[in-house]
């Protein structure tokens, strides 16, 4: 019998660099209230094995099922990765795919993944034949059910818009790290709305650190008894990002969640989308 499948939640819990503690980390953040996990089989940056033990201590507490849970993860090339591979780098892409998707799984321990991301392009000029071979694989993995949406991660405009003329089918996320620089990744924000693609953010508060001390975010988060980084937060949402988070502070994840409550004014939001100039 398949699994129940589980909606896209309005934050996802990035699992990134966290090492040791992952395990306890990620089980906070589900007894915290998030119900969306995001990591990947990349050991140079992720304990995934460790975010499977995380997922198995809430699901015997009785925090989460795995029915209402929202589990991401990512296929990385050898470029990517350390030593520690988890597929044969001998073997096809396509089998590659197929080899790192089933030890995400039993990391995991699920049957599927409700979103499976290539973690980043073959090449900086565009998309590639060996980008073309890697989505086909992940396509066949969600039609054999062991994923249920794809997506790409860490891409630049020319990619998708390359990817899109070639195999337009299947495209449900982009995830980037949003700077405010470049008007919060607005022209890749942009082609995901007309496309239908959700795009997620990370690094919304780290890559951003003069904009949480900005008067155009302290000033509202001091009239609305918030924080900087939930005027962020909600911010990024009303421009249509689904946000990332990787905070380790126990208080600051309650926070984060909070601000799903936040609504800004549109006078704000622009601004805060302007502050770059």
């Amino acid at each position: 019998m398949a699994e129940p499948t589980a909606p896209i939640p309005e934050f996802l819990y990035g699992t990134a660099w966290k090492k040791d503690p992952t395990a306890a980390l990620t089980e906070q953040a589900l007894r915290t209230g998030f119900r969306g996990v995001d990591t990947a089989n990349q050991l140079r940056h992720y304990n995934e094995a460790g975010v499977g033990e995380g997922l198995a201590a809430a699901y015997r507490a009785g925090i989460v099922s795995r029915s209402n849970l929202f589990l991401q993860t990512k296929f990385t090339y050898v470029h990517g990765q350390d030593h520690r591979l988890p597929y044969d780098p001998t073997a096809s892409l396509s089998t590659q795919v197929a080899q790192s998707l089933a030890s995400s799984l039993e990391h995991l321990g699920t049957g599927h993944v409700d979103s499976f991301l290539l973690h980043g392009p073959a090449m900086r000029q565009g998309w590639s034949a060996d980008d073309a071979e890697v989505w086909e694989a992940m396509r066949k993995e969600r039609d054999a059910g062991r994923a249920r949406l794809l997506g790409v991660s860490n891409v630049g405009l020319h990619h998708l818009k390359y990817m899109i003329r070639a195999q337009p089918e299947g495209l449900a996320f982009v995830q980037n790290r949003c700077f405010a620089v470049t008007g919060w990744d607005r022209e890749i924000r942009h082609f995901c709305r007309e496309h239908g693609v959700i795009y997620q953010g990370f690094s919304l508060l780290t890559a951003n650190l003069e904009v949480l001390a900005h008067p155009v975010v302290t000033d509202p988060a001091e009239k609305f008894g918030v924080t900087p980084a939930q005027v962020i937060f909600a911010f990024a949402r009303a421009i249509g990002i689904l946000p990332l988070t990787g905070t380790t502070n126990g208080d600051h994840m309650k926070q984060d969640l909070a601000s799903r409550e936040l609504q800004l004014p549109g006078k704000v939001v622009q601004q805060i989308e302007r502050i770059a100039g």
